[in-house]
């Protein structure tokens, strides 16, 4: 790898890139554009798009594609190529400004929730100006990706970016109305959400996951049993990478820096194979582009490896599953981050005005926020000792709950910043932040961010945050209506009586403690917040009013568009059950129920020539109780998977989509639990040479 300084951004094309290729004025009039002053003007974008075809096919780009985010939690992509015939028969390379701002495909197979149908295929892609163009592929085979928004003719969102973007352009501008009231003098002229993301993922050898049926299906693992070692020692947290992990992730670095992501972090997670990669805070859609960018590229960069990368929430049951960590922030056009307490010490309200904002809506709104993250994979996860539970909480700490429970009696001062001891000479002293970190907590403020830690791996990041943004976007709406207008001279106590009276109303979503401990439950039931367990649970909330009402007030979906993401969230379920459903099937009957039959005859051979040698059974009791017990065991899988077929052609039937979900959740979930569990228990009782695919030994410790 080159220098990286040298690579970085190499192939990004970055606003000084435009800026170095299009006249001056063009340039100021695309900065209005993207700050909303102007609308895009086809001069303009003839000359944007002539300059990136420049610098694209001199970097080697032969093609472009419209780069989008369908409801499938993936990407989306479709080459045309640079060249073009002129009139007189000879081949140029041209790409318009047209070509730039729209792009047209038959879209008709993406997931849409009903809001068309199938012959209404035309989909449009439009040029999402805010996040940077870059080049993708190798060789003379690159092309130039534009990310894009997705909608149908209709001109309904039909993917993960639209309704970002609305929510960013929401709470954006309550925040500025919010910011102005409080601070009347500053010369803020705009506000950003920003967003930091950590992702984990586990490698294994691809020869084993070529193997396992239900890894290359369904991305987890249906049955599988640990080894007498797993996670327990934490000896892979924070351990040594292994030369073969480090390759690859240098050269995820390498791919990533080259189209201008910061990945910043990298290191061994607690299970064993997984891993963790946290990449730089940047505005929100920038920052979820980059995500779905960085699984992309760990998948094909372990796959030149030999390696298969997973990203599913949870692939082996009894370690540590997968998550997304969203690091939520809002910051202004001057570098100032409005949730950073450090104000505090100027006797500066600001700070606990949006932190006030933070706990009423995820008060208010738990319920949206939780099934934001409610995915089939993420039912396996949340609850583990590795993710938050499904009960919704803001921790805080108690220095920032001590000041807004005594706002009002007392006034933040100028107190000098506690130093960390280490008790050790010639240490230097570390300056102590305002909270500790709980990572049992769904949503910790953690300095000067919230860390939202429920998303699962797999998820796009678009989800959660959009949803974020709209629930606290909603209450600084309501405290700038609150606050407008109001006299300026007595406007510090009508800032302390608001805050003192939204804290008293929602400090029960305020936590500090252990969410792992059962205690837990018990409290957060008592205090009345909801524990919405799983997918099917959380589904239901997409349909209740108030939260159709949130996102239609807030113009971040429409109740229709709100409705198609409910029906597509179900099908989702209904699919993903299906696939783990068909794959125990096929599995059990074709790889694992031969092996049974072939290791019980081998062990029947084997007793009756014992027999003929000993002349009695009186030394091969063990073994025929070892056999009679690998039999029992063969014929409750047996009536099991005869069961899970007859329960899974009952689903298929039912025609209500909620319905179908509430029956694949409530017979077809328990009787996979079943048959996990007597597979996992043969597998201990069968030769391994015998056993037909690769164990949790295999994956987990041979890489």
């Amino acid at each position: 790898m080159n220098n990286m300084l040298e690579i970085f951004g190499q192939f990004c094309f970055t606003e000084d890139k435009l800026k170095s290729r299009i006249p001056e004025s063009y340039f100021k009039e695309f900065k209005k554009v993207q700050n909303g002053e102007k609308e895009l003007s086809i001069e303009l974008a003839d000359s944007i798009a002539n300059a990136v075809k420049n610098w694209a096919t001199e970097n080697g780009a032969t093609h472009f594609t419209h780069w989008f985010q369908p409801l499938t939690e993936l990407t989306a992509e479709k080459h045309d190529s640079f060249i073009s015939m002129s009139s007189d028969g000879t081949c140029v390379s041209q790409f318009s400004g047209k070509e730039l701002i729209k792009g047209e495909a038959d879209t008709s197979s993406f997931p849409n929730g009903g809001v068309r149908s199938t012959f209404e295929a035309r989909g449009y892609t439009a040029w999402d100006c805010k996040s940077p163009m870059f080049l993708r592929g190798e060789g003379l085979s690159k092309s130039l990706y534009i990310p894009t928004a997705f909608i149908g003719y209709n001109q309904m969102a039909l993917d993960k970016k639209v309704p970002l973007l609305r929510s960013i352009d929401f709470i954006s501008e309550q925040a500025l109305r919010l910011k102005k009231i409080l601070d009347p003098k500053s010369n803020v002229t705009s506000i950003t959400n920003t967003l930091g993301l950590e992702q984990e993922y586990f490698l294994i050898e691809k020869k084993f996951w070529e193997k396992r049926q239900d890894l290359m299906l369904s991305g987890r693992t249906i049955f599988g049993s640990l080894p007498p070692k797993g996670q327990e020692l934490n000896d892979h947290y924070y351990g040594s990478i292994k030369e073969k992990v480090e390759k690859v992730m240098n050269e995820i670095d390498a791919e990533l820096w080259k189209i201008g992501i910061m990945a910043k972090t990298k290191h061994n997670e607690v299970a064993p194979n997984q891993f963790e990669i946290a990449l730089m805070f940047t505005t929100a859609n920038v920052a979820v582009d980059q995500n779905q960018l960085t699984m992309d590229i760990i998948k094909k960069v372990a796959d030149r490896h030999k390696l298969s990368a997973l990203l599913h929430e949870k692939p082996f049951k009894g370690v540590n599953g997968s998550g997304k960590h969203c690091n939520w922030s809002l910051s202004t056009n001057l570098g100032e981050n409005l949730l950073d307490p450090s104000s505090l010490s100027k006797n500066n309200l600001q700070f606990l005005v949006f932190l006030t904002a933070v706990l009423e809506g995820i008060d208010r709104y738990e319920d949206v926020l939780r099934a934001s993250c409610a995915t089939p994979g993420n039912d396996h996860r949340l609850g583990g000792h590795e993710a938050p539970p499904a009960i919704i909480s803001v921790f805080i700490g108690e220095e920032l709950e001590e000041i807004l429970k005594n706002i009002g009696k007392i006034v933040p001062v100028n107190e000098a910043q506690e130093n960390m001891e280490f008790g050790v000479k010639n240490f230097t002293k570390i300056p102590k932040d305002i909270s500790d970190r709980n990572r049992t907590s769904p949503f910790a403020f953690t300095g000067n961010k919230f860390e939202f830690r429920m998303p699962g791996s797999s998820a796009s990041a678009s989800t959660p945050t959009f949803i974020i943004n709209t629930i606290i976007g909603t209450i600084i709406k309501e405290y700038a209506n609150y606050l407008e207008g109001r006299d300026p001279k007595n406007l510090k106590k009508d800032i302390i009586e608001l805050i003192k009276d939204r804290y008293e109303k929602h400090k029960r979503i305020l936590f500090n403690g252990n969410g792992y401990d059962k205690s837990w439950k018990i409290e957060a039931e008592k205090r009345g917040l909801k524990n919405l367990k799983n997918t099917l649970e959380g589904l239901k909330v997409y349909r209740q009013e108030n939260i159709v009402e949130l996102f239609k007030n807030a113009k971040v979906l429409s109740p229709e568009e709100l409705e198609a993401r409910y029906m597509v969230y179900c099908e989702r379920y209904i699919k993903q059950v299906n696939i783990e459903g068909s794959s125990m099937v096929r599995i059990a009957r074709n790889e694992i129920y031969p092996a049974l039959m072939e290791y019980a005859a081998k062990i029947s051979n084997s007793i009756l020539s014992l027999r003929e040698v000993l002349g009695d059974d009186e030394f091969l009791i063990a073994d025929k109780a070892h056999l009679v017990k690998l039999l029992a065991g063969k014929n409750r899988l047996k009536d099991y998977l005869a069961q899970l077929e007859s329960q899974l052609v009952v689903a298929n039937e039912i025609e209500d989509l909620y319905e179908k979900v509430v029956y694949l959740n409530k017979e077809i979930i328990p009787l996979l639990k079943c048959l996990r569990d007597i597979i996992d228990l043969l597998e201990h009782q069968v030769e391994k040479k015998v056993w037909p695919v690769p164990t949790y030994e295999d994956m987990l410790f041979k890489l």
